[in-house]
């Protein structure tokens, strides 16, 4: 919204906030834009917009009429204490705003834009120690996510362009059940009414913003898991125990599930379903091999096969070539006055009630510009108190660096969160958990005082976080995902010595790690000691930022990769040379890839910097909500990861061929065949 709507709203606040209580009358008198309406209805519908956005600020705005007078009200803000503002701990306001920092990315929508600046206008100070040892998220932002909330919030339906795995974009009217993470990537499940069915939609392949459309009438289940609804899309018939060799320190997830010792070299996984076991085996086929059952393992062969034959020779470009790049989708994202708003009147609160502020770190502070905040305070500089007779502003200065605001007492005070900027909150806190650690207890007591908010409860003092309501189970499913992949005693003691470390005295003894570590790209694993710097999380996995005297500067380790813990004398080493194909580093320059709608996940996990699409098709629906049918698309990525891109191409079992450069070809077909080898009847 335009600069003056934004100004013209805090006028109205400041107006109303600086007194007792003000008659309508004269607050339509007094404010500019409503005096100089071309007509009274004109003014009304001005009013009646402002104050929709001033209580989605959280600002308590109370309407009241005069006793003696029915046709005159009255409004106020109400400064009696409120149910709906957080009261944190020192430690709980910490990890919220580690939270709220997962949301960097400025397209992530309102909700996510106004949560930050919220937490700020709270009043509290962080404790910077918590603050740098706690895990650094990173949420998936998309600028369709805040319409899709409110409508699980409101009850409402939506209506979308999709893109699914198959065919090409169609339009969706869909009825939001849950919005949630899994994996690192959200989803969107809910009542399609088109094809009057429940159907999950990627929200990465929405390509418009959602439009409010009229209220839900689809029974909602009771009981959403979303997680559960995913795994359900690999369900079969066919289900067993599969018994995998494994090689030692290697295939940990795999490990994890069977709860094996991390030397065993044989894993026996719990009942799955064959395609969810095939998908498991595959993505990890480079260290195991599949025992039993038997005809699991003779698919294994044939499918590693068929992907080591495609692979082989030249490949076929004239279809991409041919092939039609698709447009980009451009998804418009206005500025809202809620957006500034709050960003402004979260300002003005932090330094009044700090006497003043650094502009950079307040900038900081805010995730904006320094020239931003500088504008921002510009806008405050000319509002104020209308109703005093003269036009009593607010006194904002910003010289030297340093910030100081007065005259504005009516915007000292902490802004409630909405249910929508609450679940945005609950899905930063999802990010950070499965790396949070000793932190894990504050995490979870924020989680509950969140939900309690949202729910419009009190917590108990020392109470466990309460069963959530049904609206709330949005909240749950952020993070019943990351909770249940949790390898409890490994990681519990690999993040519990890392914790230690970060809060150690650097340059101590107690700083220093010493590591087992199992990468990726080649066999056995190696011994470092490394000085740990700080957490960072990505999706669905966490890294852990460190100094390594093995490679002699700073290396970012994957957590779930350091095997263990070893005593501080323990010599340092690196893996025997191996015979298997090079997998180190990243490949030079582009590779492209041809995906068939199974493997299309690949381009959106590798950052894809151009697709296109080689012909289109429709068909019956799939559970992503795609139709059937539908051609290949060709997706080139710019220099990614070796091993990771390897293991992605056998895991997508034929669905994915990467067509340039012939080396990485070449490097396929070597490690196909090899695991092809091994689950071949000698």
């Amino acid at each position: 919204m335009a600069s003056k709507n934004v100004e013209r709203l805090l006028n109205v606040i400041m107006t109303i906030g600086s007194r007792r209580r003000i008659d309508r009358a004269k607050l339509f008198a007094v404010i500019p834009d409503y005096a100089e309406a071309t007509s009274e209805q004109a003014a009304e519908r001005m009013f009646e917009r402002d104050k929709a956005a001033i209580l989605e600020l959280g600002l308590p705005l109370v309407a009241e009429r005069d006793v003696l007078d029915e046709n005159t009200v009255h409004y106020r803000i109400d400064a009696s204490p409120s149910t709906a503002v957080l009261d944190l701990t020192t430690e709980e306001y910490t990890v919220l705003l580690a939270a709220s920092r997962a949301w960097d990315d400025a397209t992530a929508g309102g909700a996510a834009r106004r949560v930050r600046a919220k937490l700020l206008s709270l009043g509290h100070d962080a404790d910077p120690d918590l603050l740098r040892r706690t895990p650094r998220g990173a949420v998936e932002s998309l600028p369709v996510l805040s319409p899709l909330l409110d409508a699980v919030v409101t009850g409402r339906s939506v209506r979308f362009t999709y893109r699914g795995t198959h065919g090409a974009p169609a339009q969706r009217h869909v009825e939001p059940w849950v919005v949630g993470v899994h994996d690192g990537h959200w989803y969107v499940y809910g009542h399609d009414r088109d094809r009057d069915a429940p159907r999950v939609f990627r929200a990465s392949r929405i390509e418009s913003f959602p439009a409010e459309g009229p209220a839900a009438k689809a029974p909602r289940p009771d009981d959403i898991d979303l997680a559960d609804v995913l795994e359900r899309m690999l369900d079969s018939d066919d289900r067993a125990s599969a018994l995998l060799r494994a090689a030692p320190y290697k295939a940990l997830a795999l490990r994890d599930r069977a709860v094996a010792p991390l030397e065993a070299e044989q894993l026996r996984l719990p009942e799955l379903p064959r395609p969810a076991a095939r998908r498991l085996v595959l993505a990890d086929v480079r260290w195991v091999e599949l025992l039993e059952p038997a005809a699991w393992r003779a698919e294994i062969a044939e499918v590693l096969e068929a992907v080591a034959a495609r692979h082989e020779g030249p490949a076929a470009l004239d279809a991409l070539e041919a092939a039609a790049p698709r447009p980009t989708p451009r998804i418009r994202i206005s500025p809202q006055s809620g957006d500034h708003l709050s960003r402004l009147i979260s300002a003005a609160s932090f330094v009044m009630s700090r006497g003043e502020a650094d502009l950079a770190e307040l900038a900081e502070a805010l995730g904006v510009s320094e020239k931003q905040l500088v504008d921002d305070l510009q806008v405050l500089f000319v509002c104020g108190d209308m109703g005093a007779g003269w036009e009593d502003l607010i006194e904002a200065e910003w010289e030297h660096g340093t910030v100081r605001v007065r005259n504005a007492e009516p915007l000292r005070r902490a802004l409630s969160l909405s249910a929508v900027e609450i679940t945005a909150l609950l899905a930063g806190l999802a990010a950070l958990e499965p790396a949070a650690g000793e932190a894990e207890q504050v995490v979870d007591s924020a989680r509950a005082k969140l939900l309690a908010a949202m729910s419009g409860e009190a917590p108990a003092e020392g109470a466990p976080a309460p069963p959530v309501p049904r609206r709330e189970e949005i909240a749950e499913a952020l993070s019943a995902d990351e909770r249940a992949a949790r390898t409890a005693d490994r990681a519990e003691t690999v993040l519990t010595a890392v914790g230690a470390a970060l809060r150690a005295e650097q340059g101590s003894d107690e700083a220093t790690l010493t590591i087992r570590y199992s990468s990726t790209d080649r066999t056995g694993t190696s011994v470092r000691r490394i000085r740990p710097e700080r957490i960072e999380s990505d999706g669905a996995r966490s890294y852990l930022v460190a100094d390594c005297e093995l490679a002699g500067g700073r290396r970012r380790f994957r957590l779930d990769r350091i095997v263990e813990i070893l005593p501080a004398r323990t010599p340092m080493s690196r893996p025997a040379p191996g015979v298997d194909a090079d997998l180190s580093g990243r490949v030079e320059g582009e590779v492209w890839l041809r995906l068939e709608p199974a493997g299309h996940w690949i381009a959106e996990s590798f950052a894809a910097t151009q697709l296109r699409d080689g012909g289109g098709g429709s068909g019956e629906d799939g559970p992503d909500g795609a139709g059937a049918g539908g051609g290949a698309t060709y997706a080139r990525l710019e220099g990614p990861v070796r091993a990771p891109l390897v293991d992605a191409v056998l895991e997508s079992a034929g669905a994915a061929e990467v067509l340039s450069p012939a080396a990485l070809r070449d490097t396929i077909v070597t490690v196909a065949r090899a695991g092809a080898a091994r689950h071949t009847p000698r």
